[in-house]
């Protein structure tokens, strides 16, 4: 029986949208490099910049009510800092993604509680806090991982085994 215009129109809509999941496939490793480096660089000089201005973030710190401000000053600069650095280069991503995650919505819930309040009555306020673009790259690098150009990349590849190594495995 021979196909029908249907048949080949599905057929044709089917390759095509498959040439079209391969190739935002491959955007997939430089779209996350570019998140990475972006938000990294961004976590770096912010954390950087509490750093430099220690007393001036422990004071801020002070007024929004967070015990022990010189200490939880210190300790997030040092997060975002050093967060930051391991995001740009892709080493350890899903893991200090986590605090500098419960950082931002500490961040969230200390700094700018009233947007957080408008999530849905206002959501532009809540999404254009700067604490909802730090938290979305992070979550975005947690969910699908620093991507294939990163050293965590690197690191995967060298400690998978070998192919002769899967086959010693297999027999044993």
């Amino acid at each position: 029986m021979p196909p029908t215009s249907n048949g080949r129109s599905l057929s044709v809509a089917r390759r095509l949208y498959g040439l079209l999941v391969s190739g935002a496939n491959l955007l997939q490793s430089p779209f996350l490099l570019l998140v990475r480096l972006y938000w990294g660089w961004q976590f770096f000089l912010t954390g950087k910049g509490k750093l430099l201005n220690l007393e001036r973030t422990s004071d801020y710190f002070s007024s929004l009510g967070i015990p022990m401000p010189t200490v939880s000053a210190f300790a997030n600069a040092s997060l975002e800092c050093v967060g930051g650095l391991l995001l740009l280069v892709g080493l350890a991503s899903r893991l200090i993604s986590i605090p500098l995650a419960i950082s931002m919505v500490i961040a969230y819930l200390t700094a700018d509680f009233a947007k957080v309040q408008t999530i849905f009555s206002n959501p532009d306020q809540f999404v254009t806090a700067d604490e909802f673009l730090f938290l979305f790259a992070v979550l975005l690098i947690l969910v699908f991982g620093p991507g294939a150009i990163s050293i965590d990349a690197l690191i995967k590849r060298r400690l998978a085994p070998k192919p002769m190594e899967r086959k010693a495995d297999a027999k044993a």
